[in-house]
């Protein structure tokens, strides 16, 4: 499971902080994307470490932050002790030497023993990274904008003589290109091997043109709802923990549609040269135990990456909505599911963006 975010980065600061402990604690920032999933971080992961350790922790946010990483590592000024991160981008930092190792036996066993490493789902540790979560990019819907049928595919999000109105996209290459192709007709099972030729790549961005006049471009994952409850627009592509949040936090009339879905992992990293790298390291630790990962999802819809977490998963913070349909890995979810290719991006990222922003500034 695979994907990147890359986008500038304009960084919101906002602290938190226990303060009731004496000037002896010490303190830890950590970056995240912001919005219901910062917040379902702070409840799951900061106040419990806060309480339990005596530690104060300043959480900030950036659209991307795996941009202000690699900026401070090579400005050798590195104020971020703990970031969250797509998997494409931690193994891209760790890869450039951007990163500090994190040795997975150090991370704590399941509840019956079982160590971290076999404990967590394929892919989730790497040399330098610790997942937390497992997300997908979805495309969701304002109900009261159609009366009649209701989108149900990719193609749909493609179609706006059959449902008319704006379209929300993130500003980017990636999932875009994957969604234009499926939104074409191409099963999920073949986008990658289509696009890795001239001819899907092609394919691609002629399916894009189709609706680029209609479109209303997103970069910051809380976006996406706010434009949908500002009617700016009738679809939107988003992270479906947003969208969740949205709809079963906020009553907003939204609505998923998981057809073509893109699934990827989000990591906890440690950047290279951080302040406090051992604070860091217990943090990443705390947070990622069976519990602590189960916890997030009473906040938020999005799996959590140990597989002794899974059993954990209840309800809702509300006390009524069970979270298991709600989960990108939900099997109802999943019947035409793309897993994000670290691989193909890896090789293609910056040649696709190119071409993209070219895209986006030609008339």
């Amino acid at each position: 499971m695979n994907m990147s975010r890359l986008m500038a980065s304009t960084v919101l600061v906002a602290s938190i902080s226990l303060g009731a402990f004496g000037v002896s604690a010490g303190e830890i920032t950590v970056m995240s994307w912001g919005g219901a999933y910062t917040k379902s971080q702070v409840e799951a992961y900061h106040k419990p470490w806060m309480a339990k350790t005596g530690n104060k922790l300043k959480s900030v946010d950036a659209p991307n932050p795996a941009a202000p990483i690699k900026a401070q590592v090579i400005a050798k000024n590195v104020s971020i002790d703990v970031a969250d991160v797509e998997f494409s981008d931690a193994v891209r930092l760790c890869d450039e030497g951007l990163l500090e190792t994190i040795d997975a036996s150090q991370l704590p066993a399941a509840p019956d023993g079982t160590p971290a490493i076999k404990d967590f789902i394929d892919g989730a540790l790497t040399e330098c990274a610790v997942a937390s979560i497992v997300w997908s990019t979805i495309y969701a819907y304002d109900h009261t904008k159609f009366k009649g049928k209701k989108p149900a595919t990719m193609a749909d999000f493609f179609d706006t003589e059959k449902f008319p109105g704006k379209r929300g996209m993130r500003k980017g290459a990636k999932a875009n290109l994957e969604m234009a192709l499926m939104g074409d007709g191409v099963p999920a099972a073949d986008v990658y091997k289509l696009l890795g030729t001239k001819a899907g790549v092609k394919r691609a961005f002629r399916k894009l043109d189709q609706i680029k006049k209609d479109v209303v471009w997103w970069d910051a994952g809380a976006q996406p709802p706010q434009l949908l409850a500002d009617g700016e627009v009738a679809m939107t592509t988003a992270y479906n923990g947003r969208i969740f949040g949205a709809a079963v936090g906020e009553g907003k009339p939204f609505t998923i549609v998981w057809d073509g879905q893109i699934l990827d992992l989000d990591l906890f990293v440690i950047p290279k040269g951080a302040p406090n790298k051992d604070l860091a390291l217990d943090f990443i630790k705390f947070s990622t135990d069976t519990q602590r990962l189960a916890d997030q999802s009473k906040y938020i819809a999005y799996g959590p990456a140990r597989k002794s977490s899974a059993a954990l998963v209840g309800l809702y913070q509300d006390g009524k909505t069970k979270m298991g349909p709600h989960m990108p890995t939900a099997p109802d979810n999943m019947k035409n599911a793309l897993l994000s290719s670290l691989e193909f991006w890896a090789d293609h990222d910056s040649e696709l963006n190119e071409r993209f922003n070219a895209w986006i500034a030609a008339n």
